[in-house]
């Protein structure tokens, strides 16, 4: 769907919001904190700036982000008994409705000192990301995103999961056509100006196969190594991509 200028206007607004969760949450993560601390944090950015969570009761989920540490790759619930501590990593992953429209957007940081090889993984996703970003172009097809991002992460030695993936996004969060973070065999539709889309990698240090925990949301790495997650949300212009979700 073709988004006009009235409509990009609220979502850039719900993008900032969404980006002042990032910064918030970042600022907080260090050894000791907890994961429903920082769920807390970004709660009062949303209630702060006149917001209403996207994540909050969709199907059911319990918290206005997802918080999933180490090898576990999306969603998950934050928790007064997940305390972050020393060389771990952590995605967090954050929405917000304005006047209707959406933002949603995620970041994975480390606590504290990590590793070579964690570091470089975040740094390697982070890059897949905009890399996919760059493909959002007038007249490209959307699938390049994805050809871009698997070519970037899988040319690091990592692998990119394949059952979750990014979106449009406008009035809901997840809107159709959904955007593949690998080439999917075929280019999909030509990207129109006033397109917007939540691109947004997942790549494992080891293989991407996946399982989802007991509670229904929590999705994990099959083989227990890291993942990571990037996410933005941008909106193809005349003038390239622009995103909304930039801290």
């Amino acid at each position: 769907m073709r988004r006009n200028e009235g409509e990009l206007i609220k979502m850039r607004k719900a993008g900032k919001v969404v980006a002042e969760m990032h910064e918030a949450t970042r600022a907080a993560i260090r050894p000791g904190v907890t994961t429903m601390q920082l769920n807390n944090i970004a709660a009062d950015v949303i209630a702060k700036r006149g917001a209403t969570s996207n994540f909050l009761n969709y199907h059911g989920f319990p918290a206005v982000i997802c918080t999933s540490p180490n090898d576990m790759i999306v969603h998950g619930i934050p928790s007064d008994d997940v305390i972050l501590k020393e060389g771990d990593i952590i995605s967090i992953d954050c929405g917000a409705i304005i006047e209707g429209y959406h933002g949603d957007a995620a970041y994975t940081a480390g606590v504290g000192e990590i590793s070579k090889e964690a570091q470089r993984l975040l740094e390697i996703t982070e890059r897949s990301l905009f890399d996919g970003i760059d493909q959002l172009k007038k007249g490209n097809r959307l699938n390049e995103v994805g050809r871009a991002v698997q070519k970037t992460a899988e040319g690091a030695g990592f692998t990119v999961v394949r059952e979750y993936v990014g979106h449009a996004i406008g009035t809901a969060m997840h809107e159709q056509p959904q955007v593949p973070n690998y080439w999917p065999g075929s280019p999909g539709p030509a990207l129109k100006e006033g397109n917007v889309f939540a691109i947004e990698p997942m790549v494992n240090i080891g293989g991407p196969e996946t399982y989802t925990l007991d509670d229904g949301w929590g999705v994990m790495t099959q083989d227990g190594g890291l993942s990571a997650h990037f996410e933005h949300t941008i909106a193809v212009t005349a003038h390239g991509p622009e995103i909304f979700t930039l801290p």
